[in-house]
């Protein structure tokens, strides 16, 4: 053999199949890639109860504290928990009615159960205290601070007539689409 050595050869292929395919499993890849969810949590907030909303901020912050996105769509009854002052001018009688019939904010919601003309609620916070938890505004603070988007719809402010300016700082308001958009991105939905 003279001292040479001897390699072996491949069959030479030809180049452009070789990309031809390589492009194909790319697209593949990518297509995979676009079903596999991000690392999101999307909410649909849609109870006015303390405990409830209480709950909803406390999933939101641990999931954002664990390094997702989160996004929380409050609607309907939940829309209260966002509000931070009645506004009655330019609003139908209808309007203004539900304005004052519902809670203004965290500290005006009552518990789901046993709630007793708001003694359920004084002694849940009352509890909460005596064992060291966050408050409910202290929890809804914190997942703000992590960068929970928090979106009030607009649909349900429309027939409800609830205006932006009522609503705290920070809120954002969108439509079904708004959610939909965060909600088949994410890992998980709730609906709370």
């Amino acid at each position: 053999m003279n001292g040479q050595a001897v390699v072996d050869r491949a069959p030479t292929t030809d180049l452009s199949a070789l990309e031809a395919q390589i492009q194909q499993l790319q697209a593949q890849v990518d297509a995979l890639r676009a079903q596999v969810p991000d690392n999101r949590l999307s909410m649909v907030v849609f109870s006015g109860d303390l405990d409830r909303v209480l709950a909803a901020f406390v999933i939101a912050s641990g999931a954002a504290a664990s390094g997702m996105e989160v996004s929380m769509f409050f609607t309907f009854w939940g829309l209260t928990a966002l509000r931070q002052k009645r506004e009655s001018r330019g609003k139908t009688l209808f309007q203004k009615l539900m304005g004052w019939m519902t809670p203004v904010g965290l500290r005006g919601l009552g518990v789901s159960k046993m709630n007793f003309g708001g003694i359920g609620a004084k002694m849940l916070r009352t509890m909460m205290r005596q064992q060291g938890v966050p408050q409910p505004e202290e929890m809804a603070q914190m997942a703000r601070e992590l960068g929970v988007r928090i979106v009030a719809c607009q649909m349900s402010m429309d027939v409800m007539g609830i205006r932006k300016e009522e609503l705290i700082d920070g809120v954002e308001v969108g439509g079904v689409a708004t959610f939909l958009g965060d909600a088949t991105r994410s890992k998980a939905t709730l609906f709370i």
